[in-house]
């Protein structure tokens, strides 16, 4: 079982490494595979897109060059966007 000890930060910054190790660390003793720090990244964009439905801000934050590339990225796909075209009523 993974403590918090064993995950000591010790006061200084943790390199892209260390956040990759702790996590499959934990991911491990949660009988998880195949996790790295893009699947928090693309995780953190997918809630964000629901929660949000705001592409253009979430393009910002990922500095990606085009709303596609966010939405591509995040897996909201032609079916998604179908759906919620289908879904629109004006008001």
């Amino acid at each position: 079982m993974v403590l918090l000890q064993d995950l000591a930060f010790h006061n200084s910054p943790l390199s892209r490494q260390r956040v990759y190790d702790i996590l499959n660390k934990v991911a491990d003793t949660l009988n998880i595979s195949k996790i790295g720090t893009h699947t928090l990244r693309k995780t953190f964009g997918y809630h964000f897109y629901q929660q949000t439905k705001d592409v253009a801000i979430l393009q910002e934050i990922f500095n990606h060059s085009s709303p596609n590339i966010t939405r591509r990225y995040i897996g909201i796909d032609q079916d998604v966007m179908d759906k919620a075209i289908g879904e629109f009523r004006y008001k």
